[in-house]
């Protein structure tokens, strides 16, 4: 399938504002040109897929993800970064920040530049929107997966060194804001347009607060590698939980965060004030055993990644439309509700909804065809065809 014209039709179709049944689709150029309800009026002259009922979503936005299918962003290589993409789209995934991790300079220096290589060249993959920077300037008690080794002080000049690299590419930091330099590194970001998330961070709850007046507007994995609510002291979770400026990723596979918790997470942020993400490491998709991050060993048992020898929790092995279905059974919020955290909200995040994260007359054509249980038919990118289930 090119990105030339066609129609999919029979589908019913998910957005942010609700379910449209039985809806037709006309994509021309990658741009969606119609969005219509019951028989056609047409007789189209062009190629016609019948959705035969099957569900029709925006194209999910991942914004924290470090691998998948035995590949990792910090291969520094092109064709990792196109194994990571190519196994994200089978599971909906049609946009994505590749995330980095604390390493040393270098290292994060030839991973940038395999990112920029393969957004600068036409790839059957999912769009790379820009790169999330994952430290390394974070807490070292809050360190969580990342390599202590690498871990440095907040700094502008090394910061802009890497925006440098990266060609613009930065659209994301996680870093810990209380960490000398830290603020002043945010105000920077901020007049930057860079995406400022708090993470790994030990921070009290009101220097989480004083963050976000300087710029935050991001949780980095809510109530991971970050300082735990307690009854006394929010911290960085409650400050998040409570400003309607920040956005908060959540990991949705039930061992980064219990169901019930990520119930009152959406009880008290709402769609618009969550992403879903999958913060998927190399091991994703692939057999239980022993896998690289960032240098250092992680061992995964029944899918769940830990750090080699212990019970820390090192990334996961989730996949977007997972996500999805675990928000919807697990958690019981509503299709369009969930495309919001996995489509809409991100897209507006970044500065894309005039293009992105929703169905309508004059977005790209990122769809993902999904069947009654809600597992990936097939995925579009701008219209052309990047995964079909075989």
């Amino acid at each position: 399938m090119t990105a030339e014209d066609w129609v999919i039709q029979h589908v019913r179709v998910v957005s942010a504002r609700g379910i449209q049944e039985d809806a037709f689709i006309r994509v021309t150029g990658g741009i969606i040109r119609e969005v219509g309800t019951g028989a056609s009026p047409y007789d189209w002259a062009c190629p016609v897929i019948d959705g035969q009922g099957s569900w029709l979503l925006p194209g999910f936005i991942d914004m924290h993800v470090h691998g998948g299918n035995g590949a990792d962003v910090m291969d520094g290589s092109v064709k990792s970064v196109e194994r990571i993409g190519r196994f994200h789209a089978a599971h909906g995934t049609t946009a994505w920040l590749p995330t980095t991790l604390t390493a040393a300079e270098d290292r994060l220096m030839k991973a940038l530049d395999a990112v920029r290589q393969a957004s600068d060249e036409a790839r059957l993959i999912p769009t790379i929107l820009g790169v999330h920077l994952e430290g390394p300037f974070i807490a070292p008690n809050r360190r969580g997966a990342q390599n202590p080794e690498f871990i440095q002080a907040p700094s502008v000049a090394v910061t802009e060194s890497l925006m440098h690299r990266a060609s613009g590419l930065v659209r994301c930091m996680t870093l810990a804001p209380e960490r000398p330099g830290g603020l002043d590194l945010v105000r920077w970001l901020g007049q930057r347009q860079v995406l400022i998330s708090m993470g790994h961070t030990d921070a009290s709850s009101d220097l989480a607060e004083a963050a976000i007046e300087a710029g935050v507007r991001r949780a980095t994995h809510l109530f991971n590698g970050m300082r735990g609510l307690h009854h006394r002291e929010g911290g960085p979770v409650t400050a998040a939980l409570l400003d309607e400026r920040v956005v908060c990723e959540v990991i949705a596979d039930g061992q980064h965060v219990a169901w019930d918790v990520l119930k009152l997470v959406v009880k008290v942020k709402g769609p618009d004030g969550i992403t879903l993400i999958t913060d998927a490491m190399a091991a994703a998709g692939q057999p239980d055993g022993v896998y690289d991050l960032g240098g250092l060993p992680v061992e995964v048992k029944a899918g769940r990644a830990c750090l080699a020898g212990t019970e820390q929790l090192a990334g996961s092995t989730l996949t977007m439309d997972q996500a999805v279905r675990n928000m919807a059974a697990k958690v019981g919020v509503s299709l369009p509700d969930v495309v919001r955290m996995a489509s809409t909200t991100p897209a507006r995040q970044l500065g894309l909804v005039d293009c992105k994260g929703d169905i309508a007359a004059g977005m790209d054509a990122d769809f993902v065809l999904m069947d009654e249980s809600m597992s990936v038919l097939a995925t579009w990118v701008q219209g052309c065809e990047i995964y079909r289930r075989s």
